[in-house]
């Protein structure tokens, strides 16, 4: 960490100034000089620290040396550390010339003043629990309107100051509806505050905003900076993924209030909740949205380091203010920061069941399906339904054991067979092939390429293949996209480099494209998908999704195994499920793969078994294929694989089985041969039905996922680099702070309930602070990253340590602290300020007058949407595409990515907040990463705010921009065609209040100059209304138009329009 800060600050500065007390302040004025200029090599790093001597510690400072002790209380002229930055001699002066640092003058008398008035040391700030302070005495008693007015109005009256008169209505109404909304308020809404008369008239506003749906996506676009949300993978190829149910659970949780500290645990272990929800599994997507990559030829372990550094580093910075990640390479060199503490915080989080690879699709698992909330109450109610009908099913299995013994009698001296109902088609091996299907069995042509063989089952055959052979099956056109259906079957693997299609149906369906479905065993690329059987659809447009299992999951060659792909019909690869052996197996989809099926796969071309005319089954294998009409669920998945495994087992003697044929045949007698596990089953299959249908219009979220077969451990590693593991260490939180207690678990639960633990001096701060910082613009903190030594101090310290507490003992209510600060007189100031408050305080960290600064990026654009009447109000859904400059995804995608092209939307979606606009990390909304909106790559709590001519252009030049100063032309020309009157409907729009006669006056006269331009242009005014999707109303007159267009584009391009 390099950051310098000044270090004498501008407040502490000027209140000295102005009070005249000369007590040098050590957290303010010395704890800085001291981080900046000698913590480097005398601080907490031992790695780095020279002569043995520690100055962040007042034990190290204090403590007798061999040549001299650094600080004597009271006697600057004894400190060694006076001697040695006073020095002529540039080998004995500190900081040594090689560290390039230098004192001050100032600098260095502050340190002598300090030793001389005794040397008083106190701990960092922040790393002390804060405690409520009393309130400070005023001299002004009738200003403040709450706690947080006698803070500031005492430091404003201790440097000499006055606070501003308060705002005019028409400004307050503005500003707090942006800040709590994020929007422009409605003229109607400005017209009944400024006519409410009544003392209460803006608490109403104010609680009308707080209950408004709008709050929290405004909120949630500053809590998806730091959660680093975004719509691609980031990495490699920055694929599509899909997470915007988190970001809607967000935006929710701000509206319904949700307490700060469920909040955070909910985010951090929502998983591990006990009978955790949807929503709280959706809330743990928090550590999901950090940057993946599938590129081929990474080395897995440095990708598990950097996936374990970013969820340390964001928690660090978002819950605790702390830049932890600066000991990842060594102990932190200003902050007590151990590097083996940095490494017990990663271990939190690497114990996970998600892959390292993102495999560079949509849903990279652990995923969860999220329904519609029209269907989320029949959701629950249904998955409750099937985990009670599981139980009683386990119920009656143990029941129906008592009968075994007759019911093995009745099938001694037979095999055992198992046929769902909903049986399409199967094949039959035994000396020759045949194909039972609706009733019938059709003998099977079986050419020389392809011979029948022994198999794993006892009562049937299979079927192998060589030289390219294969064997055509009749078509069975009930199998398509939009229809669920199964495929059993055993399958040989054989010992090849090649990929193999086991069985296929397909037919051509244009140039170059062919229709329908194949399950082929794929060799993969670098061994990452070696043998895998995978279940491919292709649309006769072109589109097309896969599923196979992942990449842990390995296939061994010359092995049969017994494989089910069952599908639900909804187009996606979430809806394709995968058995080996019986077992379920996670499935993912290809990179290549579309969102969704967008043609139907279905053929009447013949099904073919061991080569679909591009790829050879060669050497492999087949039995017992069967081909369903339903999607089979894990029931019938059992059966069907025990159906051919105990056929032999049934003709052995009770005595002469073993303990696996034994619970094989009881499994299976249970779910066949018994009525009511029969009736429970075929119950069970209604509801797995119902939930796929459900399942099939459902998103889909990432969320974490705890692995139970193994504790979260990690190690020590040197310089920070992945290969050189040192020391083991488990999970632990940091020694600067209070320790976790016994009923903490060690885990992300547990982790979760120390941030929030009363007694953590950080989290609560660190949050009031950012919320500060959405309102003032600055946080009383300004570096809201950093509350480390290198951090700067507070502006208002006891504001900060009230705030905190209050937050904590009102149960972390996040709305009552906005409405506190937006119900304070400091609030509500106006924005004039003086020469002299200029002068003495430039930051304006005071708050002596309201701060103005432009508004971020949305709500710069969201802004111009909904003064025109573009803007869409509705909350929450997937991610939309409005205008984009051309090309901008291409230049930066790979070929093979599947966000390389920028398809813009149409209609409604083009006018969404910008809260919803598709974020592509590689390449962030244009516009609004010019108006310095993060690229969302990593944890960013404080955005930068400049100002550049192109960011001018945006505003000017923009299609939307341009758009909505036409639609809000519009407008005006609809509801007076009196130019005053258009310009007054504008204003009111824009600024809030109606324009003054100069104002006025300028405007019309640029109006006058436009129209007369237009007038001779015509075709410029043509092309002028032609911008957007909007199309123009052709009954109003052009040359007006566009000349009250370009007003428009003015009045959206002032300052008052820009700036909160």
């Amino acid at each position: 960490m390099s950051r310098l800060f000044v270090l004498l600050w501008t407040v502490s500065a000027i209140s000295l100034a102005a009070t005249g007390h000369k007590d040098v302040d050590f957290q303010r004025q010395v704890r800085p000089i001291l981080s900046d200029k000698c913590f480097l090599c005398h601080g907490p790093d031992k790695g780095t620290r020279m002569a043995n001597l520690r100055l962040d510690i007042q034990e190290g400072a204090f403590a007798a040396r061999k040549n001299g002790t650094p600080v004597v209380p009271g006697k600057p002229d004894e400190s060694l550390l006076i001697k040695r930055i006073y020095s002529d001699d540039p080998g004995f002066r500190m900081p040594p010339v090689f560290s390039h640092r230098t004192l001050t003058q100032d600098e260095k008398d502050t340190l002598r003043r300090w030793i001389q008035e005794g040397a008083t040391w106190k701990q960092h700030w922040a790393f002390v629990a804060p405690v409520k302070p009393a309130l400070p005495e005023v001299k002004r008693t009738a200003w403040p309107r709450n706690e947080i007015d006698r803070f500031i109005l005492a430091k404003i009256e201790a440097n000499g100051l006055a606070p501003a008169p308060e705002a005019d209505r028409h400004t307050l109404i503005r500003r707090v509806t942006l800040d709590l909304t994020g929007l422009p308020p409605t003229p109607a809404e400005v017209d009944a505050f400024v006519k409410d008369r009544s003392p209460a008239a803006y608490e109403k506003v104010v609680d009308r905003l707080l209950a408004s749906p709008h709050y929290g996506e405004h909120r949630a676009h500053y809590w998806l900076d730091a959660a680093r949300y975004a719509d691609t993978n980031g990495l490699h190829f920055d694929n599509y993924r899909e997470m915007w149910p988190y970001r809607d659970w967000v935006i929710q949780a701000f509206n319904k209030n949700m307490p700060f500290d469920r909040f955070t645990i909910e985010q951090l272990a929502g998983d591990l909740l006990p009978n955790a929800t949807l929503d709280q599994k959706t809330a743990s997507g928090f550590q999901r949205c950090s940057e993946t990559t599938d590129e081929g030829g990474v080395i897995l372990s440095e990708v598990e380091a950097n996936m374990a550094k970013d969820r340390a580093d964001t928690t660090g910075t978002v819950w605790m203010g702390l830049t932890v990640g600066c000991a990842t390479c060594h102990d932190h060199k200003f902050d007590p920061i151990l590097q083996r503490e940095y490494y017990s915080l990663t271990s939190f989080f690497r114990n996970t069941t998600q892959p390292t690879m993102d495999l560079n699709i949509q849903d990279t698992p652990p995923a969860i399906h999220v329904p519609p909330t029209a269907d989320r109450s029949r959701w629950e109610q249904l998955n409750a339904q099937r985990a009670d009908l599981a139980r009683k099913l386990a119920t009656e299995r143990n029941q129906a054991l008592q009968h075994i013994d007759a019911w093995l009698e009745g099938v001694r001296a037979k095999a055992l067979a198992y046929a769902p109902g909903s049986q399409a088609i199967a094949l039959q091996i035994s000396d020759g092939v045949s194909v039972a299907r609706d009733g019938n069995l059709e003998r099977v042509t079986v050419p020389p390429e392809a011979e029948v063989a022994d198999s794993p089952l006892a009562e049937s055959r299979a079927l192998r293949f060589k030289n390219g052979g294969k064997v055509t099956l009749p078509a069975v056109p009930a199998i398509d996209s939009n229809k669920a259906f199964t495929i059993s079957a055993w399958i040989f693997i054989p010992n090849t480099k090649e990929d193999g299609t086991v069985i296929s149906q397909y037919e051509t369906a244009g140039e170059h494209k062919r229709r329908g479905w194949a399950v082929k065993i794929d060799k993969g690329n670098l061994g990452i998908y070696d043998n895998a059987p995978t279940v491919y659809f292709n649309g006769a447009d072109g589109s097309g999704i896969s599923g196979r299992p992942i990449p842990e999951y390995k296939f061994k060659p010359d092995s049969w195994y017994h494989l089910v792909v069952a599908y639900d019909g909804s187009g996606l690869t979430g809806g394709i499920n995968m058995y080996v052996n019986g077992a379920p197996v996670a499935v993912i989809g290809r990179p290549e793969d579309a969102p969704r099926l967008t043609a139907g796969v279905g053929s009447n071309a013949p099904i073919t078994l061991g080569n679909d005319g591009k790829e050879y089954f060669e050497g492999g294998g087949i039995a017992d294929l069967r081909i369903l009409n339903t999607m089979a669920g894990p029931e019938d998945v059992e059966l069907l694989y025990l159906a051919s495994r105990i056929s032999a087992g049934a003709k052995k003697s009770r005595e002469q089985l073993s303990d696996t044929e034994r619970d094989a045949l009881a499994a299976f007698y249970t779910s066949t041969s018994n009525s009511a596990t029969a009736s429970l089953i075929r119950q069970i299959r209604e509801t797995d039905q119902a939930l796929y249908e459900i399942r099939s219009r459902s998103a889909t979220t990432l969320v974490m996922q705890e692995r139970t077969d193994t504790e979260p451990t990690a190690h020590v590693l040197y310089r920070g680099q992945y290969d050189q593991m040192r020391e083991e260490v488990h999970p632990n939180t940091l020694s600067a702070l209070p320790p976790m207690t016994q009923a903490m678990p060690r885990n992300r639960l547990g982790l979760a309930m120390w941030i929030v633990d009363a007694s953590n001096p950080l989290t609560a701060r660190v949050t009031v602070n950012r919320f500060w910082q959405e309102i003032f613009g600055t946080g009383i903190v300004k570096t809201a990253e950093d509350f480390g030594s290198q951090g700067e101090p507070p502006s208002h310290p006891e504001l900060l340590d009230w705030l905190a507490v209050d937050f904590r003992d009102s149960g972390w209510d996040v709305k009552r602290v906005f409405k506190m600060m937006v119900m304070s007189a400091t609030y509500r100031q106006s924005g004039a300020t003086t020469p002299e408050k200029t002068n003495l305080d430039p930051q304006n960290r005071l708050l002596a007058h309201s701060p103005r600064f432009r508004m971020d990026a949305e709500m710069v654009r969201d802004y111009a949407l909904a003064a025109s009447g573009l803007l869409r109000p509705e909350v929450g859904g997937p991610s939309v595409k409005p205008y984009q400059p051309s090309r901008i995804w291409e230049t930066v995608a790979m070929e093979q990515s599947n966000t390389r092209f920028y398809k813009q939307d149409s209609g409604d979606n083009l006018y969404r907040r910008s809260l919803y606009t598709f974020w592509k990390r590689a390449a962030p909304p244009a516009s609004m990463d010019i108006l310095n909106a993060p690229s969302r790559e990593t944890c960013i709590v404080r955005r930068e705010r400049t100002n550049s001519p192109l960011q001018a252009l945006v505003t000017m030049n923009d299609v939307q921009f341009v758009e909505a100063a036409r639609v809000l032309a519009q407008n005006a020309m609809k509801s007076d065609q009196r130019v005053n009157r258009e310009l007054d409907f504008m204003s009111e729009r824009l600024l809030a209040r109606s324009l003054d006669a100069k104002e006025e006056n300028v405007l019309t006269q640029s109006y006058k100059d436009f129209l007369a331009y237009y007038s001779s242009a015509p075709q410029d005014a043509s092309k002028l209304l032609e911008v957007g999707a909007r199309p123009a109303d052709p009954n109003l007159a052009q040359p007006e138009f566009a000349a009250l267009t370009m007003v428009a584009n003015e009045m959206l391009n002032l300052d008052e329009t820009l700036v909160k």
